[in-house]
Order: structure tokens, then C-alpha cells, then sequence
């Protein structure tokens, strides 16, 4: 008997419990058969900067929130012990009911593994670009609670050129882009 070649297929879960999915998955391929169709169970993440009462924290998000990758060989009752896991809704298929789960394309996978390599690298939270003549308020710092308007940005070393009115006079602050936020 000829053994079917394992591809990867995508179940949708309810999206924010994809990690308990894959906990659930992982132990069953390990203490059940279901380890010799079921090969790998993955859930592409980056890892993120995001600022957090004025410091930087590093965060892991889900790159396809509500979808788990299961490389398996859907044969005999697999279908049915990967779809009937908790908190998975189903396979992505066609659109018809009775339609079987298609297999990710060879270049889907590999820009779904590359781009999960690429992204475990941390990468800066590109929501905090600001633009000159943009009012912005300083929320850390000795100068917390000041308001002013940018006069220069740069962008390579994350910093920012802040005009305050401090006593009545305009003061230049050099700041950096998590020590402010937009008015």
C-alpha cells in the first residue's frame, strides 16, 4: 500500500484560542495514532514592539488570527479528529458544504514558513510615525504633560524634534518616539 504524502492544510479556530488548539493537537499527535498522519502543528507569530505606558514591550501576535497549519495526511477518520478538536470550527475549504479541505499550494507554504522566519526577528511598531507640524503631547519624562508641535523627524534613530512653550518661550526637546503620543 502506497502511504498519501502529508500536506498541510489550514483548520479555522476560534480566534484567540489557536495556541489551545495547538496544545490540544500536539498532545493528542504525541499519546495517540493521530501522530502517524499528523506531523506538525504551527501557528505563524511575530514578535512586536508596542509602547505601553512609555516603555517598549515586546508582544507575540498571531500573523492569521483564527487559522492553525496542520501538516497531515488526511486519511480514514483524520478529517474527523482534527475537525472535531476543541475550539476548531473547521477546515478552509471550497465553498460547498460537502467540498473536502483543499492543501495549501507549495508556494503558499513557503511564504507562509519563510515569512514565519523572517518575522521571528523583532520587529519596531510602525504605528508611531510621526510627520513635522504634527501636534503631539509628551507623556514621559521630565517634560510629562507638555504639549508642542514636531519640527523635525528622523526616522532612522526613532527620534523627534519637539517645540514646547515652556515659561512662554518656545524650548526644542529631542525626543524619542515612544516619549510622546498625538493630541
Amino acid at each position: 500500500m502506497a502511504e498519501n504524502k502529508k500536506e498541510w492544510y489550514v483548520l479555522r479556530a476560534i480566534s484567540g484560542k489557536e495556541a489551545k488548539v495547538k496544545e490540544v493537537l500536539d498532545a493528542a499527535i504525541k499519546n495517540t495514532s493521530l501522530g502517524e498522519y499528523v506531523s506538525q502543528v504551527l501557528i505563524p507569530t511575530e514578535k512586536v514592539y508596542t509602547t505601553r505606558n512609555g516603555k517598549k514591550v515586546l508582544k507575540e501576535r498571531n500573523l492569521y488570527s483564527g487559522y492553525v497549519f496542520v501538516e497531515a495526511n488526511l486519511t480514514g477518520e483524520v478529517i474527523y479528529e482534527l475537525r472535531n478538536t476543541t475550539n476548531v470550527i473547521d477546515f478552509l475549504r471550497g465553498r460547498s458544504k460537502s467540498s473536502q479541505p483543499e492543501p495549501l499550494r507549495e508556494s503558499e507554504v513557503m511564504r507562509m514558513l519563510g515569512a514565519a522566519d523572517d518575522l521571528r526577528s523583532p520587529q519596531e511598531d510602525n504605528s508611531q510615525e510621526y510627520i513635522v507640524g504634527e501636534s503631539v503631547k509628551v507623556n514621559f519624562g521630565p517634560f510629562s504633560g507638555f504639549c508642542g508641535v514636531i519640527r523635525e523627524v528622523n526616522a532612522d534613530k526613532k527620534k523627534i524634534k519637539v517645540e514646547v512653550k515652556i515659561f512662554g518661550r518656545p524650548t526644542d526637546l529631542e525626543l524619542e518616539n515612544s516619549q510622546v503620543e498625538r493630541v
